[in-house]
């Protein structure tokens, strides 16, 4: 068997090298590579560990870079102008596999051109992703080969593509203050955006969850014993705080049969002003409506003088030191009693 062969195809050169497992074209080693399986999984690969988005900025940046290569390579060869560049490019890339790409319009004054490409491989890739608009890589390829070629910076507009139903892509190519760094800035600007976005997102629930908890944790409704329910009041109560502790006991006393309310105030020893005492004295004043008697517990000399000095009356409340004797002394008033 052979193991070494070579042929020229439109004057461009292709090697063999099967024990070495070499393939060169005009010289330098290349790979192949089938379009609608290998290349295909591996741009799926891409796509589902960056997300498309990403994807197609590195492409874009990919395909502008290696055109940066090529415009070097036409650049450095003797007798070669733009026009004559241009041409090369239509055989070298049709050799290759990279299908049709035909220049047209091309104004070296202007800096601008068209690059009509037909069944490239990105195409036939595209189609086998099953994808609705083309690719990038391409598109950018040929900005970088003629970004070198013009010597300023040429960027695209894809005007449509094969993908879409069209006999071709056609690309328009014009001196632009584009470049693939801001591509790439502006990208990771909108991946940062769109994290703070989840962040946020996230401090938000968790800040609605928390303050449930502390909703549901802060002034518990306690039932120590038939007919007895225990509210302690723990912290500071601003308006909203003190409208949902007075909503809460008061829907929750009918639930639990309740004849005597224990408020225990030990918790707002530090935190015990005149506003405090007016919610006490308005959760007491609306329990006894519903039939439901108020026992204070917990009052400290200093939670009296600011009680005395607020000019509310809780001495309509019995009023008891501790926790221990408010639930016996309710206790008692049914002629009952802990043994």
């Amino acid at each position: 068997m052979e193991t070494k062969s070579s042929l020229t195809v439109g004057g461009l050169q292709f090697e063999w090298d099967l024990e070495e497992g070499k393939f060169q074209f005009e010289g330098q080693d290349s790979v192949l590579f089938w379009t609608g399986t290998a290349m295909k999984m591996f741009f799926d690969s891409i796509e589902e560990i960056s997300g498309e988005e990403a994807t197609g900025v590195v492409m874009e940046t990919t395909g502008f870079r290696q055109g940066l290569v090529v415009g070097d390579y036409f650049s450095e060869m003797e007798d070669v102008d733009v026009e004559k560049a241009a041409n090369l490019i239509t055989y070298t890339y049709s050799s290759a596999g990279w299908g049709i790409a035909e220049i047209r319009n091309l104004n070296t004054e202007t800096g601008t051109l068209e690059v009509h490409l037909r069944n490239s491989w990105e195409h036939k890739i595209n189609v086998a992703q099953g994808k609705k608009a083309g690719g990038r890589f391409l598109p950018a390829h040929y900005a970088g080969i003629f970004t070198k070629l013009f010597g300023r910076n040429i960027w695209y507009k894809t005007v449509h593509s094969q993908i879409e139903g069209f006999p071709e892509t056609i690309v328009e190519y014009f001196p632009s203050e584009e470049t693939i760094e801001k591509n790439i800035h502006r990208l990771a600007r909108s991946k940062e955006a769109e994290q703070i976005d989840q962040l946020e997102n996230l401090v938000e629930e968790k800040t609605r969850e928390l303050n449930e908890l502390i909703k549901e944790i802060s002034s518990p409704i306690i039932p120590v014993l038939e007919d007895i329910v225990v509210v302690p009041l723990l912290g500071t109560y601003d308006e909203e705080r003190a409208e949902e502790l007075l909503v809460k006991t008061l829907q929750n006393l009918p639930t639990h049969k309740s004849k005597y309310l224990v408020l225990d105030l030990t918790g707002l020893n530090n935190n015990f002003t005149t506003h405090a005492a007016s919610l006490i004295d308005k959760i007491g004043a609306t329990a006894s409506l519903i039939g439901t008697s108020t026992i204070l517990v917990g009052i400290s000399p200093q939670m009296s003088m600011i009680i005395a000095e607020s000019g509310i009356n809780l001495s309509k409340f019995n009023c008891f030191q501790t926790l221990q004797h408010g639930i016996h002394y309710a206790l008692a008033q049914n002629g009952r009693s802990i043994i």
